[in-house]
């Protein structure tokens, strides 16, 4: 089924602030509650809706990319970011913690939490910059990072070699810790992570000296990721697993490479289509000629046909840029420029005289009538 628009789904405008976002999202979002609508699966899978859409437009990183790419951009792929699955459960912890300061948290009656799991590593963003050259056809690049690996003395416990990790005393295991709360529909339990053992369940006494009882330590990777041709600045590609490793052993974040078109000297890109300023004589244009110029991949030729008027753009099929999104590539625009000398000895300014003289050489009427009328409005 296809998703309704985010904006549309909370009632507010592209152009919308945070603040109106939210005085939205709370509105609806109260007016949905399951607790105020008891088994209308309706007005349920209306609140996790408008809890997704919230869920995205409330932060500036993701609605920036929901307003590029759509619904496309929250569902991963090369333009994406890794995608979530919303369930009732995270709309009622965002409702709570946005309405009431909680974190997570299930009410009466809707069962106990799930079992706590090691946190995942952060992700690594880099800007990654290419030639159009590379962006033309694409190019496999080897990045090394700098990020958190995981201890090779602890192996990702913590502990120094022969401890080991003991119950927390604070959760008693659980890794997490609940207080029970009041709102206008009932009574909530409020469950956050213990912040003794960090929701892990145990603590350790005797810390690796390696890591500090981290878990981890700087270290370096190396990373090949292949570029598709056709990118352009503000894509970028997800590169899974390759970031931080999480605390005491968690599964890595994510590396993020932003692409960083770099300007080129002599071309200038539109789209798929490249375009390149041409400069020739006027006895070029006049009589045709056939001339090498530059490409992305080496020279080729091109004809100038006898009569080419400046500013006139020949084409070359198939001489730019692949397509990102389909097959082929696009063109090489060859803008045609005509130079004007400007020394010139006498026997040179005498011929063009004489040429000068000739009327195969003068504008046609219609456009002799043009610069009259040019020259009466600037005497």
């Amino acid at each position: 089924m296809t998703k309704r628009d985010y904006y549309e789904l909370l009632g507010v405008s592209k152009d919308a602030n945070d603040e109106d976002i939210k005085k939205a999202y709370r509105k609806l979002a109260m007016q949905y509650h399951p607790d105020r609508n008891p088994n209308d699966k309706r007005a349920e899978e209306k609140f996790k809706e408008i809890a997704e859409a919230y869920e995205v437009l409330r932060e500036p990183e993701k609605r920036q990319r929901y307003d590029r790419f759509g619904h496309s951009g929250v569902k991963g792929g090369f333009d994406g970011f890794a995608g979530f699955d919303f369930d009732l459960s995270d709309a009622l912890r965002t409702f709570m913690s946005e309405s009431f300061g909680f974190g997570d948290f299930f009410g009466t009656g809707r069962g106990d939490r799930r079992a706590s799991r090691k946190k995942r590593g952060s992700d690594l963003q880099i800007k990654l910059t290419l030639t159009l050259e590379e962006i033309a056809s694409g190019v496999q690049k080897q990045i090394k990072l700098k990020k958190l690996v995981l201890c090779d003395v602890c192996n990702g416990n913590g502990a120094s070699p022969g401890a080991s990790a003991e119950t927390c005393y604070h959760c008693q295991g659980s890794g997490q810790v609940r207080q029970v709360s009041q709102s206008i529909f009932g009574q909530f339990v409020n469950i956050s992570t213990c912040p003794v053992c960090r929701g892990e369940g145990k603590v350790v006494r005797d810390v690796c000296k390696a890591c500090n009882g981290e878990g981890r330590k700087t270290g370096h990777g190396l990373i090949t990721v292949d570029i598709p041709g056709g990118v352009s600045s503000g894509n970028y590609i997800t590169v899974r697993g390759e970031g931080n490793v999480g605390h005491n052993g968690g599964a890595p974040g994510d590396v993020v490479i932003f692409i960083d078109e770099q300007e080129h000297k002599f071309f200038e890109r539109h789209g798929d289509d490249i375009l390149y300023d041409l400069p020739v004589s006027f006895v070029q244009v006049a009589l045709g000629d056939e001339v090498e110029v530059a490409t992305l991949n080496g020279k080729a030729q091109i004809s100038i046909p006898p009569g080419t008027q400046p500013d006139k753009i020949l084409r070359m099929r198939g001489k730019g840029i692949a397509k990102l999104h389909g097959h082929g590539r696009g063109d090489q625009l060859i803008r045609v420029r005509v130079w004007t000398p400007t020394k010139l000895n006498a026997k040179e300014k005498k011929l063009i005289e004489e040429l000068g003289k000739s009327e195969n050489l003068k504008p046609p009427e219609n456009d002799r009538g043009l610069f009259s009328k040019v020259k009466e409005a600037i005497s």
